[in-house]
């Protein structure tokens, strides 16, 4: 009869005790009393805190069946391989699903860049001063305009409505010459074939050349012959989602060049100006079929180029891509989940992704590895945040899952001309700026693999596709870390069999 256990944990040597009554028998003779019989036995626990980032494919390729085997064999994996007892070392995963690029949610600004030169609009108008009041123009080769105490200087651009008789006048500006208090010329404009004058008028003084509607913006920061897209002013309805060149600026001001300002109703509240270059909200670009387009930034990140494309480097110091898509694209659903010690919370993200996309697979790649590398620690909430490579103890690991060849570049931050055609995202008139994706793949394998990772790739169902077997041979840290599964059962099987190793390489480090 078992009377008494007890288990004792020092550091990661777990002793269990277990103490028995047994009833003695010998040749068939039953001796006087029980005997006290104890055991002890001793085991040593996990003994390497453990980082591993999941690389999902959830691309339109993965609908149906296979992205259902694909959640039931990752969710499989983190039930091996996040423990319930998290000290003295603990084991977390991190998820990085991708499929035309990867969302990275509420961390893309920290690790793209914010945007630029979004501004805020106070104010909308063409004219300055009050409406003067016309009481007569003369017929002759230069007109003459009678209106007291009128105000204008010479050089002055004016704008003339309202008049009867003399109607060819309405509706355009001139420039003031000759002035006098109660009269001015309209210069180098003949009025000598233009009916009669007969009554009313008015007078209004543009702020600019051409009469062209000036913007106030505090501290706006544009130049002259820069671009800018207005969107969400009230009243001048007639500016928004329209593109303007920037000119006559000052710190607050600036007109929007080949406007007419009259043309517009009176400004009456808010609106936002927008620059159209890299790294702005909006983007303006030529497709490669010769069309300008504006799409949006969104909170997918693409490849980073330079000299860091293919290391670890902070993105404070070397942003990663940005992304614009037109609208009603965005990002794919599926997000960035950073190292988490929660099965619950990990599964729940992963049950919740949906096949959609073309192919970025070597974006998903790099942000398996920026997930657990410490340079990237700041991005991420403190108890996400992965330790240093020099940590005593630590085993890092990176899943690369795909089901096929990696086809969407980007140049720009828009899907490169060389990319695949997918659904409604239009693609730049440049080539992918680091080139196929596969190769830029395999150049993030062989950096993080030299930082220490472990990594093992998963091919699901490629069909004899020589490319994509050739990257899931070349990505992993040997053979004995490559996966070609075939059907649902295979990829659980695969998965079931990393989680194992896992925890062998946990327990041998």
């Amino acid at each position: 009869t078992l009377e008494s256990s007890s288990f004792k944990i020092v550091g990661s040597t777990v002793t269990g005790t277990a103490r028995s009554a047994v009833s003695p028998y010998i040749s068939n003779l039953w001796l006087n009393g029980d005997m006290n019989v104890s055991a002890v036995a001793e085991a040593t626990r996990a003994s390497t805190n453990l980082e591993v980032s999941m690389v999902l494919d959830v691309t339109y390729s993965m609908n149906g069946q296979k992205l259902t085997d694909l959640k039931a064999a990752a969710n499989s994996l983190i039930d091996m391989v996040v423990q319930d007892v998290q000290t003295p070392y603990y084991s977390k995963v991190a998820l990085a699903p991708f499929s035309f690029s990867v969302n990275a949610g509420s961390y893309a600004a920290d690790a793209r860049g914010a945007v630029t030169g979004t501004k805020a609009i106070t104010g909308a108008s063409w004219m300055t001063g009050s409406s003067k009041t016309i009481t007569g123009i003369s017929r002759a080769s230069t007109a003459v305009v009678t209106s007291a105490n009128h105000g204008f200087q010479n050089g002055d651009v004016v704008y003339i409505s309202g008049v009867n008789g003399m109607t060819q006048v309405n509706n355009k500006y001139y420039t003031v010459s000759n002035r006098a208090t109660n009269t001015f010329r309209l210069s180098g404009q003949s009025s000598s074939s233009w009916n009669s004058y007969s009554s009313g008028g008015t007078i209004r003084k543009c702020q600019v050349a051409a009469c062209g509607v000036v913007i106030t913006a505090n501290s706006h920061g544009y130049n002259n012959g820069d671009l800018v897209y207005i969107k969400g002013v009230g009243g001048m309805t007639g500016l928004n989602d329209q593109v303007f060149t920037v000119a006559n600026k000052t710190t607050n001001t600036f007109s929007l060049s080949g406007t007419s300002g009259p043309s517009y109703s009176a400004y009456t509240s808010g609106g936002t100006a927008y620059c159209l270059a890299a790294g702005c909200q909006y983007y303006q670009f030529t497709d490669r079929d010769g069309t300008t387009r504006i799409q949006e930034i969104t909170t997918c990140v693409s490849e980073r180029v330079g000299s860091d494309a293919y290391t670890n480097a902070a993105p404070s110091t070397s942003p990663v891509g940005r992304v614009y898509t037109p609208s009603g694209v965005g990002c794919p659903a599926a997000t960035i989940m950073p190292l988490s010690t929660s099965k619950t919370d990990l599964k729940a993200a992963i049950n919740a992704y949906v096949a959609e996309g073309s192919t970025a697979g070597q974006i998903g790649t790099a942000w398996g590895w920026y997930l657990i590398d410490p340079n990237f620690a700041y991005l991420w909430p403190t108890a996400s945040q992965p330790a240093a490579y020099t940590k005593p103890d630590l085993l890092k690991v990176v899943i690369v899952m795909t089901d096929g060849e990696f086809n969407s570049e980007y140049c720009n931050g828009v899907l490169s001309k060389d990319s695949i055609d997918y659904g409604g995202v239009k693609r730049i008139n440049c080539n992918a700026t680091n080139g196929d994706g596969t190769v830029q793949a395999l150049a993030q394998c062989t950096a993080m693999k030299a930082a220490g990772v472990v990594v093992y790739s998963v091919g699901f169902d490629l069909g004899g596709n020589a490319t994509a077997e050739d990257f899931i041979e070349k990505c992993a840290t040997s053979s004995d870390h490559v996966y070609l599964p075939s059907g649902g059962g295979a990829l659980k099987d695969a998965f079931a069999s990393i989680g194992k190793d896992i925890m062998k390489l946990r327990l041998s480090k």
